[in-house]
């Protein structure tokens, strides 16, 4: 389970990007989290991994303190929680194996990762998670020769080589047409619904939460508005949500 509580950030322009928020999810949920750009998205999620420091409040992963924990437990936390990036965080010279392999960064002994080597059975998964976003074909490629929503299936499957328990997804569709914004959530489905695997996701498109989402999560200027079934945003939850950018937007 990850339980926040009275979850706060500041940045230093005095920007407040997260107001009191509080809400636990529980194990193989698949959460969106919706609202406008500069709702705090992306810095609620970068909080549960601490990739973005808290202000105030408290962040739990299993049980686990991730806003007072010590690097070697934060690196636990960070190992269990697999993120993936709106604009993918791949090294675009270097080969899709190579890229996904780096998932295993935080279990490889310190010197092996120095020297890019892995062990045997790292390949192993690599191609069998390569092979489970359909893509094993294009292991040998450079991740900069691929398109966008080829570069996002390799960082789902970089971050399922750390075997996490939870998937952290910041804005993965939001580069992406259509088509392929389905194609990419579809994996992250199938991952929630056969391995087990929490989602958190954010998404921009409410008609996408409704379709892949179990829960929803909606922000509006750092506060939490919303919580509950997809199907339970009405119009007028609609409008609350997105305030006067709601008649530029589709509810459907």
């Amino acid at each position: 389970m990850i339980r926040i509580e009275n979850l706060s950030k500041q940045f230093p322009d005095g920007t407040r990007a997260l107001k009191n928020v509080s809400l636990e999810v529980r194990d193989g949920e698949f959460v969106s989290i919706i609202g406008l750009s500069g709702a705090g998205k992306s810095t609620l999620l970068r909080c549960i991994n601490r990739l973005v420091e808290p202000t105030s409040g408290r962040v739990e992963v299993d049980g686990i303190d991730v806003t007072d924990a010590p690097p070697d437990t934060l690196r636990r936390v960070r190992c269990m929680t697999g993120m993936i990036f709106q604009q993918f965080n791949l090294v675009k010279r270097a080969t899709v194996l190579t890229n996904v392999l780096t998932g295993r960064l935080g279990t490889t002994p310190p010197l092996w990762a120095l020297m890019n080597r892995f062990r045997p059975e790292d390949y192993r998964d690599a191609m069998a998670n390569l092979e489970r976003v359909g893509i094993a074909d294009k292991a040998h490629q450079k991740a900069g020769e691929l398109s966008g929503g080829q570069q996002q299936r390799v960082a789902i499957a970089r971050a399922l080589m750390q075997r996490p328990r939870y998937i952290l997804a910041d804005e993965p569709v939001a580069s992406l047409d259509p088509a392929t914004s389905h194609s990419v959530l579809r994996y992250l489905e199938e991952v929630n619904r056969q391995d087990g695997l929490t989602v958190l996701c954010n998404l921009h498109v409410l008609s996408l939460a409704r379709r892949y989402a179990t829960r929803v999560i909606a922000l509006k200027g750092g506060e939490l508005v919303f919580d509950g079934l997809p199907e339970e945003i009405d119009e007028n939850r609609f409008k609350a949500i997105y305030g006067q950018d709601a008649e530029e937007l589709e509810i459907h």
